[in-house]
C-alpha cells in the first residue's frame, strides 16, 4: 500500500466572528496516499476550503492532527510550515494569480527562485514545464496576452515546476468554458500519471466525478468518501 502523504485525524477548526463561533470543520478524518487523484466536493460554506487550507499548510487545526508528508503541522513554526509548503505542495487557483508584470516564463521560474535554484537552471526547468503544458510558444508573452485556458496552463506549469508531491487545486475549471475545462482536467491527469498526488477542491459535480476518489463534505463533516470510475468532464 502506498504511503499516506496527507492525513487528517479528527480535525476540528473553529473561527470567532464577532460574538459567534463558526465551526468550519467539526470532526474530519481521511488519508490520501501518494499518487491518488482525489476531489473534495461540497457547496459554499461546507468546509472544503478549510480542508484545502489544512492540506496546503495555510492554516492549523483547532483540534486534531494534520500530517503532510509525515509531518504534524500543528507542531511546526510558521517558518517550518512555509518550507514544508514550498517543498511539498504546488497550488493552482481559479483566479490564476499570475504576476502581470512578468512574462509567462518568469512567472513559472518564480518558485524555483524561492527554492534557491540558479538562474540558468530556472530557465531550463521552467521552459520544460511550459513545454509539457503546450505553451513553449508563449514563453515571452505576458498574462494579459493569454486566454483563460492558457493562463491556467501557466498556473499548472508553475505548480509542477518544483516537482512537488502534492498538487492542490481550488476550483481550477471554475472560470473556464466547458471545452477548456476538459483540456485542463486532462493536464491534471497527466500530472497524476507521473506519480504526483492531485487534490482538487470543487463545488462542481462534474469535476467531482472526474477523479478516482471523491470526498463529499457538508457542514464541516464528511458525508461520503468513495472510489469511482472517473468520468470525462
Amino acid at each position: 500500500m502506498a504511503e499516506s502523504v496527507i492525513s487528517l485525524e479528527h480535525v476540528k477548526r473553529s473561527y470567532i466572528m464577532g460574538d459567534t463561533e463558526v465551526k468550519a470543520l467539526r470532526d474530519v478524518s481521511f488519508n490520501i496516499s501518494q499518487g491518488e487523484f482525489v476531489t473534495i466536493m461540497g457547496p459554499s460554506g461546507s468546509g472544503k476550503s478549510t480542508c484545502m487550507n489544512m492540506i496546503g499548510c495555510l492554516d492549523r487545526p483547532t483540534d486534531g492532527i494534520v500530517k503532510i508528508n509525515g509531518k504534524e503541522t500543528h507542531r511546526m513554526s510558521e517558518k517550518e510550515l512555509a518550507v514544508l509548503r514550498n517543498q511539498t505542495v504546488g497550488f493552482v487557483f481559479q483566479q490564476y494569480f499570475l504576476l502581470p508584470s512578468m512574462t509567462v516564463l518568469e512567472n513559472v521560474m518564480l518558485p524555483l527562485r524561492y527554492a534557491g535554484i540558479e538562474h540558468h537552471d530556472r530557465v531550463t526547468l521552467a521552459s520544460q514545464a511550459l513545454e509539457r503544458v503546450g505553451l513553449s510558444d508563449r514563453l515571452h508573452h505576458h498574462p494579459s496576452e493569454l486566454s483563460g485556458g492558457q493562463k491556467q496552463r501557466v498556473a499548472i506549469a508553475r505548480a509542477t515546476v518544483t516537482k512537488p508531491k502534492i498538487i492542490l487545486a481550488d476550483e481550477p475549471t471554475g472560470a473556464l468554458d466547458s471545452e477548456t475545462g476538459k483540456s485542463v482536467m486532462k493536464l491534471f491527469w497527466e500530472v497524476n500519471k507521473s506519480g504526483t498526488t492531485v487534490v482538487i477542491v470543487t463545488h462542481d459535480p462534474r469535476v467531482g466525478a472526474a477523479s478516482n476518489r471523491c470526498i463529499k463534505i457538508f457542514d464541516g463533516l464528511i458525508q461520503e468518501d468513495f472510489t469511482q470510475q472517473p468520468q470525462e468532464l
